[in-house]
Order: C-alpha cells, then sequence, then structure tokens
C-alpha cells in the first residue's frame, strides 16, 4: 500500500493547511452559525417594506416605502414588438435613404433573415397637443391625449427572441422561473380588495404570449401573488360558478370546515406561506364567485359607454371589453392589471415580418380606440390621478425592411419605444433617443430593469429595498441593474 506523503504533518496525520481549512469549516463554524440564527438569517423570509406580513395575511394592503400617486398600474402590452419608426419615434432620415441598403456596423435582425433595405414609414408623424408630440396616424385616438404621455425613445433590451423578450419585460430576466412585475407590486404592497385578485391578467382571443404563464408566475414567490387570468366573455374564469344543486349555505358550511381543518394543520407548521395562501385563496374564490361575475358583466353599461369603447365594431370590441373590464377592475380595487394584444405567432401579433404595414393597420385599429376610451374614462371617474399606464412590447422593429419591394421588418432589440402615463408621470414629453435611422438607443439609453426601477418608483416603492430572500440571496426585481428615469417623474 502506497502511503501519501504530507509535508510539516501534525499529530493528526493532517497538514497545517488541510488542519485549518477542517476547523474553519467544522467546529469554528459553530460560532458563525450562532451568530446567523441569532440574526435571523436562517428564518427570514423576505420583506417587501420594513414590516414582515404573517402567512395569514399575504395580501394585506402595506405602507409603501414612501408617498406616491399611483396606488394601481395597467400593462397595455403589444405582444409581437411593435416598430418604434412607425409609432412614436419618427425618423425623417428614413425618408433620404428609403430603398438604401444598410451598410452600418450593427447586427441587426433574428433567425438569420435578411436584413433588407433601409424603409421610411408609411405611417406619417404629426405633432398633437400643446407639447406638439409627435405621433403617427395609426393612433390617431390616442394621440388626442399627447399631453399626457410620457414616451420614452430609448428603450433597449438583451434578447431578440420573443419567449425570452417578454419575460424579460414581465420578470426582468430572461429566463423562467422569476416573479412578474405584478407579482412584485402585490407583494410590496399588497392588494386593496378582498374580493378580486390583487393581480389580474387578459390574454388576446388568438393566443397568450410564447412563454404562457410564465409572464404572470409568482415565480419562487407565494402562490398568492401571482397573476389571475381573467376572460373577457363569458364566465371571467373557469369553475367559478357554484355546483347545480349546491345552495350557497351548503357551500359555506362546506368552507368552514375546509378552513378548520386546514388550519389545525398550519398550526404544526408556522411560517409555510404556500400553505397559507392556499388557505386564503378558497375564501378569495368564493367572494369572487359574485364579485367576478358581476365585474365583466357589461350589460349595464350604458350605450355611450359601449361606443366609447368599440364594443360595437368587430375590429374593436374584444380589445374594448378588456379595456372596460379593467376600468371596473380598477374601480373594485384590483393593484395590476395587463392587458395582452396579439398573440399566439407572427401575424397575429405585432411580429410584422411578412408585412408590416398591413399587422400594425390591424393591431393598432383593434387597440387604438380602447386605450383612449380607457384613458378618458379614467379621468372621468377620478382614477386617472391614482393609476399608471403603461404601453409597449417586447422590443422593436429594425428600420429595415427584409428584402426589396418587400414591407415587413425584423427584430430590433437595440432601441424601441414605450410610454408611461397617468399619477406620477411628466406627460407631452419625450424622453431619449434613438440613431438618426432609429436602430439604437444613444441619449439617455433606458434598460428594461431602468424602466421597472421607474414603475416600481412611482407606485412608491424603491427597487433596491424591495427584496425577496430567496437561495441565499436577497433577490430583486431589477438584479443588480436598475436606475430611476428622472425626467419620467412629474
Amino acid at each position: 500500500m502506497s502511503h501519501r506523503y504530507i509535508p510539516n504533518p501534525t499529530p493528526c496525520g493532517r497538514s497545517r493547511r488541510q488542519f485549518l481549512w477542517e476547523v474553519g469549516g467544522g467546529f469554528a463554524g459553530l460560532a458563525l452559525t450562532d451568530l446567523l440564527i441569532r440574526d435571523g438569517f436562517f428564518t427570514r423570509t423576505a420583506a417587501a417594506s420594513d414590516k414582515i406580513p404573517d402567512t395569514g395575511s399575504l395580501l394585506d394592503a402595506r405602507t409603501p416605502h414612501f408617498p406616491a400617486k399611483a396606488k394601481h398600474a395597467v400593462f397595455l402590452f403589444m405582444n409581437g414588438a411593435p416598430s418604434q419608426v412607425d409609432t412614436f419615434d419618427p425618423k425623417p432620415a428614413l425618408t433620404r435613404f428609403h430603398g438604401s441598403p444598410y451598410k452600418g456596423p450593427l447586427e441587426v435582425g433574428s433567425n438569420n433573415r435578411a436584413i433588407g433595405y433601409l424603409m421610411q414609414s408609411p405611417f406619417p408623424f404629426r405633432k398633437h397637443g400643446r407639447s406638439g408630440l409627435e405621433i403617427s396616424s395609426l393612433f390617431p385616438h390616442t394621440a388626442k391625449f399627447a399631453d399626457d404621455l410620457c414616451v420614452i425613445r430609448s428603450m433597449y433590451t438583451d434578447t431578440a427572441a420573443h419567449a425570452s423578450g417578454c419575460l424579460q419585460m414581465n420578470t426582468g430576466n430572461v429566463t423562467i422561473g422569476k416573479p412578474s412585475l405584478g407579482s412584485w407590486l402585490s407583494y410590496g404592497l399588497g392588494t386593496l380588495n378582498q374580493s378580486l385578485p390583487s393581480f389580474v391578467v387578459m390574454t388576446d382571443p388568438r393566443g397568450g404570449p410564447i412563454s404562457g404563464a410564465s409572464n404572470w408566475t409568482a415565480g419562487y414567490m407565494p402562490a398568492p401573488y401571482q397573476g389571475t387570468l381573467f376572460r373577457s366573455t363569458g364566465a371571467p374564469l373557469l369553475d367559478l360558478a357554484t355546483p347545480p344543486g349546491v345552495s350557497r349555505q351548503t357551500q359555506r358550511h362546506s368552507l368552514d370546515l375546509l378552513r378548520t381543518l386546514n388550519e389545525e394543520h398550519l398550526a404544526s407548521r408556522p411560517r409555510e406561506d404556500e400553505l397559507a395562501g392556499r388557505i386564503n385563496t378558497y375564501e378569495l374564490a368564493y367572494r369572487m364567485q359574485t364579485t367576478a361575475a358581476e365585474t365583466v358583466d357589461l350589460d349595464r353599461e350604458d350605450e355611450a359607454t359601449r361606443e366609447m369603447y368599440g364594443l360595437n365594431r368587430p375590429l374593436t370590441a374584444d380589445f374594448g371589453r378588456k379595456c372596460l373590464i379593467t376600468r371596473r377592475l380598477l374601480e373594485n380595487g384590483v393593484r395590476f392589471v395587463q392587458l395582452y394584444s396579439g398573440g399566439g405567432h407572427i401575424e397575429d401579433t405585432w411580429d410584422g415580418h411578412g408585412d408590416c404595414i398591413t399587422n400594425h393597420k390591424l393591431h393598432a385599429g383593434e387597440t387604438d380606440q380602447p386605450i383612449a376610451a380607457l384613458i378618458a374614462d379614467l379621468k372621468r371617474t377620478g382614477l386617472w390621478d391614482e393609476t399608471l399606464l403603461i404601453w409597449g412590447g417586447e422590443f422593436g422593429r429594425t428600420p429595415t425592411s427584409e428584402g426589396l419591394g418587400k414591407p415587413g421588418r425584423d427584430h430590433d432589440w437595440h432601441g424601441f419605444s414605450m410610454w408611461l402615463a397617468g399619477a406620477g408621470v411628466k406627460g407631452g414629453q419625450a424622453v431619449g433617443a434613438t440613431d438618426e435611422l432609429g436602430f439604437s438607443a444613444v441619449e439617455q439609453r433606458c434598460h428594461v430593469s431602468d424602466l421597472h426601477a421607474t414603475i416600481l418608483h412611482l407606485m412608491g416603492l424603491d427597487h433596491t429595498r424591495l427584496t425577496y430572500f430567496y437561495q441565499g440571496l436577497d433577490q430583486r426585481l431589477t438584479g443588480v441593474r436598475g436606475e430611476v428615469v428622472q425626467s419620467v417623474l412629474a
């Protein structure tokens, strides 16, 4: 048997280096463990604010980090990526160089598609409102509220793929499993109602985003913080109605018994957030059977309101219903609502590879009037002063076509436009800029994490303090990045 030589052996048969390593990782580690226990390291849960909520009140309303006007947020998500140069970022240089091949150094496009030729926008831009904010002819209704819009023309992201792009815009990360923006708001601020979810999602009837429910997941947070998928027609939630032959009284007795048994189970498992969340979900579902059905029942709305939202026109009916339901959800205390325009893939979304002109006419036509109606209605009801609106997609589109005479545009993640409006936002302005042709953000560049930091700030939350302890780290929506865009703030 061979023997391993140990330089400078100690009486225990170990080298001094091995001895010190084993002492540090063994007996001496007890002192470190004791200090961590005293500090609450092994029992701590994440704190959205300085007060840690108990497991029975995960969605109780909580005090923000600082006073803020915005209490609700609505994300109008244009799934598939609208073209910045055809919507909110006019580029006269594209008219001068229309039809010229692109010869710049920037890597553009996706999936090995042809870069094509520089293409002017077919949609003329015009100045609107007292501010003179330039908006394309795609949005004649929304343009009436130009003085309320803050257009960020210098957005950029880290991916050219739709699935990861939607994930990053919604969760701050390109990988699946992270909590979404709505979940962070529900976690940080709690709910404003006891009969509806804090976070509601409504997708397009043609399908949802490619990465599906990962866009509204609670990730590693307790389940009550995840988004609840509503339908804009019929029953808002599947299996929500009371079964035939079961009275409300019978159902109430059943839920009371179930809660008693569950709470006995929970008593032996303190701080089990998931279990506490499931118990509360039964009660929420019971209350929603009445409230949710009433919220999506638009028959009681007068004809003028239905006409304003475009409910009587096939083109605008679906998104109009979603926008009108959104107003009613906000009235009932829902914290965060996300509406998707475009579902499935390619031309069913804003992903205008083949024909960006026809594509954008369709999807802008479906959404422009309902969005303007929602803005007008929020102003009428007084909700405008406490609601933040967010408009945009997962990235933008190239200023080039996909070939001579082919009016499609490819993906562009280097520079694109989004807008914010409502509570706490300084309207009637464009923030940042892309280059002369509209390829890349060059002035006041705004990463997705900067957008998230700004949204949280407008809701009264400091993105550096809004943390959730998971896998040994204080996790954040913005990760290690993110700066509030001060010029957006009123």
